[in-house]
């Protein structure tokens, strides 16, 4: 079943099924995925529950508005097709990180434990070690996050941190051709957040921290062709 709700997400997130439009009628979804019907209710329920869909009794079942979204679902980011992220979610992303990583940044360098920096540095080192494997690379990056988020010792900061690894995933898989240098730069940005973080000091790893987003924004508005904010 999970392949078929990533299936029936996708369509939606692509917009091959426009919000307000009626999906087809169970039949004719069973023929299109090739599933049983019990499957295709099953997948219509997950999607319900998390908002893509509304369905109802002899009525049928209608793309919900991208208002009544879950966004902060992370598999409802993970299910978004190559290049259809929509613009408004991508930008949300990015206030997000911007509202929230830097003040993490500073909190991390009062409150770390030697255990946590530790983690933070080897995903800094495999970050270093990653050369052209884009997959080792985005794994360590987005590990870092994650050890930062963790070191703020704030428990809803670490649950947020749960959307920016789906949200990085995300990003990794639309800049993957983005070139070595760039790739270099990024690890030299996220090198000057652990030096702020060693010395505990909460002003640079907070400046760090905003030039981390600073290009992972300019990383991705390359490989999306977009203007953003």
């Amino acid at each position: 079943m999970p392949d078929v709700v990533r299936a029936l997400a996708g369509d939606i997130l692509s917009g091959r099924f426009v919000p307000g439009a009626m999906l087809p009628r169970e039949p004719d979804l069973c023929v299109q995925y090739e599933v049983s019907r019990t499957v295709i209710r099953e997948a219509l329920k997950v999607l319900d529950a998390k908002g893509l869909v509304v369905t109802r009794s002899r009525v049928g079942t209608q793309v919900a508005d991208p208002d009544d979204w879950n966004i902060l679902d992370p598999q409802l980011i993970e299910w978004h097709p190559k290049g259809a992220l929509d613009k408004r979610i991508f930008d949300a992303i990015l206030e997000t990180r911007r509202g929230i990583e830097p003040l993490a940044a500073e909190f991390a360098a009062e409150r770390a434990s030697l255990a946590e920096l530790a983690a933070i540095e080897e995903a800094l080192h495999g970050m270093e070690a990653a050369g052209n494997d884009i997959q080792k690379f985005a794994r360590a990056d987005i590990n870092f996050h994650q050890a930062l988020y963790a070191a703020s010792r704030n428990p809803i900061f670490r649950q947020i941190g749960k959307l920016i690894d789906a949200a990085l995933t995300f990003a990794f898989q639309e800049t993957a051709a983005l070139s070595s240098d760039e790739r270099a730069k990024a690890t030299r940005v996220h090198a000057a957040l652990v030096d702020a973080l060693r010395v505990r000091d909460t002003k640079a790893a907070r400046l760090a921290s905003e030039a981390i987003i600073d290009l992972a924004t300019h990383d991705m508005a390359k490989a999306l062709k977009i203007d953003v904010f």
